[in-house]
């Protein structure tokens, strides 16, 4: 709540406690003279609360209601540690970085109020944890992915963006909008999206004639060899 203008810096993946996974304590401690912990007060999950004994666990980035611009950078998904991210109501364009299911340590995600568009990564359903999503008021598109924890928000976390559809909203998808049998359409960069169901068809040819063309030769050989032991036989 500044008025913090401009571009998020692109040198975020330099914030080293936030791109390594874990933390060797629950407390921060500091010693001026004499030990003292450190507290905060922090959102998390759109609840105002006082962190103390926890307060190492909260890898957090918050840089919601400023004046930023631009996109998100894509060096973002090197935060492997982080578990909060707030960047709602400010002024982002561009699309959620296709790869921000790097992030599993992430449970708490807030992107709304900004004017990012595109599609959501797939990936993003692939971040088994989060429990926290709004991504509201925005300029999203295309079918929101299946996935064990997209659909178990309610439609408020995807509200505001008109050219969404699929669970767990109303508006059902057109075939366009699934992005089925030629490539999918998904963000730039978004190697999922290379894998089309025509792919997965031609796996699956491949794979029966290849079967059949070894099982039936090994069959043909087999009646062929019994029936010329019944010949033989005959003539015996």
């Amino acid at each position: 709540m500044n008025n913090i203008s401009g571009t998020i810096p692109k040198c975020l993946n330099n914030l080293i406690v936030l791109a390594q996974e874990g933390n060797s304590s629950l407390t921060i401690k500091h010693r001026f003279g004499w030990l003292y912990d450190e507290e905060a007060s922090l959102t998390w999950k759109g609840v105002r609360s006082i962190y103390k004994s926890t307060l190492g666990l909260v890898k957090s980035i918050d840089l919601s209601s400023n004046k930023l611009i631009g996109e998100i950078p894509s060096e973002i998904i090197e935060l492997v540690g982080l578990v909060s991210l707030n960047l709602s109501r400010n002024q982002l364009t561009g699309q959620i970085p296709p790869r921000i299911g790097m992030l599993q340590e992430l449970d708490s995600l807030d992107l709304s109020r900004n004017q990012i568009n595109g599609r959501i990564p797939n990936s993003l359903s692939r971040i088994d944890r989060i429990g926290y999503l709004d991504l509201s008021e925005n300029n999203l598109s295309g079918k929101i992915p299946i996935g064990t924890q997209l659909q178990s928000f309610g439609p408020s976390s995807y509200g505001g963006n008109p050219l969404l559809c699929g669970l767990p909203l109303l508006r059902t998808c057109t075939e366009e909008e699934k992005g089925p049998g030629q490539t999918v359409l998904v963000n730039q960069d978004d190697k999922d999206g290379l894998i089309t169901q025509g792919f997965y068809i031609s796996l699956g040819l491949g794979f029966a004639v290849g079967f059949w063309g070894i099982f039936g030769t090994l069959l043909f050989n087999r009646l062929a060899v019994r029936e010329g032991r019944n010949h033989q036989a005959k003539d015996a």
